[in-house]
């Protein structure tokens, strides 16, 4: 019941506790209406000439809501309308003023900063300011930083920002190093890969015989190495294959991605040697994703001849994205052994 106050006195009236609560519904259905109708209409754009959605989204890019805005920033990057980038910029900007409550889970600072970076936007400042944002927001049992995605994004698109030197980028970068989210971590070190530089390798060199991080980080040190020094720094990063472990296994991968005759005979060589069933499994879906013909026919031996590796060749090609031929080649050779074939059924997409 609601509390009034009538010259002074205080009494209790239930009429009023109704109405209010009834007011209070009838405001939260309409603000969901409004909602719903603002998401229709943006999604309706999709239906008009590219030129005719430019006023409607500009408009959208103003509205308080994030995923309003979140979703308009996708849609300006989707029909490339760069014309917008001040609009972006300017929401960009907004969001960042009491952002737990204007932009909780970052939903709109995300979209805008992906759009900004597909655009190829000049301005470090912009990104800068995104890779030092942290967003603590509540969760069960305390709170959360929500603006990891954020940050990784802007980090990334801090290479295409003509204005900053290597010695400028690389200074930023190593100070995310250390930062709690993954998906930073990862992102900075794709970021330096792509500079491309020898001493860019030498940085992504040192961080992996560091170790101590997750594998998919680890991953994006080998993988970026071998982007930029080639088949000369296979022998390096098959080192880290000794351990057999998840770390072994993106190196694996890493080498594997360099799709070369060189990958295939480094992994061959470890398979061989392999105990560890698991890690046979990786070194074989390994082979398969070197994309060379040697690799496919040493795969297609080893089911041809019933070896220990029969079943796990076949996994492996069958989930390695393999071309209707391929496919085919395979099934004409366990055609003949119902164990294999069932394998085949089994794992065929």
């Amino acid at each position: 019941m609601a509390r009034v106050t009538i010259d002074g006195v205080s009494d209790f009236r239930p009429e009023t506790s109704a109405r209010f609560k009834l007011d209070s519904r009838t405001a939260t259905v309409a603000t969901k209406r409004k909602f719903d109708e603002q998401v229709a209409a943006l999604d309706a754009l999709r239906e008009l000439p590219v030129e005719n959605c430019t006023d409607p989204l500009r408009t959208a890019l103003t509205n308080r809501n994030n995923f309003i805005v979140a979703k308009a920033a996708d849609l300006v990057r989707e029909f490339r309308l760069e014309q917008l980038v001040p609009d972006l910029l300017s929401a960009f900007d907004r969001f960042f003023q009491n952002a737990e409550k204007t932009d909780p889970q970052c939903w709109a600072k995300n979209a805008l900063s992906k759009t900004l970076a597909a655009f190829e936007h000049q301005e470090a400042e912009t990104f800068l300011r995104g890779v030092r944002h942290i967003q603590m927001e509540p969760v069960w049992g305390g709170r959360s930083d929500t603006a990891g995605t954020l940050r990784a994004t802007c980090a990334l698109a801090l290479v295409q920002c003509r204005t900053l030197t290597e010695a400028d980028l690389l200074a930023y970068w190593i100070e995310l190093f250390a930062d709690k989210d993954k998906t930073v971590r990862v992102e900075v070190l794709r970021a330096i890969a792509q500079l491309g530089s020898p001493s860019a390798a030498l940085l992504l060199r040192a961080r992996a015989v560091l170790g101590n991080d997750e594998p998919e980080v680890l991953g994006a040190c080998y993988g970026g190495v071998l982007g930029i020094d080639g088949d000369s720094a296979i022998p390096w990063a098959a080192k880290f294959m000794a351990s057999a472990d998840d770390a072994a296994g993106e190196a694996a991968l890493a080498i594997s991605a360099t799709n070369s005759i060189a990958a295939f005979e480094c992994l061959k060589q470890h398979l061989l040697e392999a105990a560890d069933p698991w890690w046979r499994s990786v070194l074989l879906s390994a082979i398969a994703l070197c994309r060379q013909e040697i690799a496919l026919e040493f795969l297609l031996t080893q089911v041809r001849t019933e070896s220990l590796y029969a079943e796990g060749a076949i996994e492996a090609i069958l989930r390695s994205g393999p071309s209707t031929e391929t496919v085919q080649r395979l099934e004409e050779v366990v055609s003949a052994n119902s164990r294999l074939a069932r394998v085949f059924n089994k794992h065929r997409p």
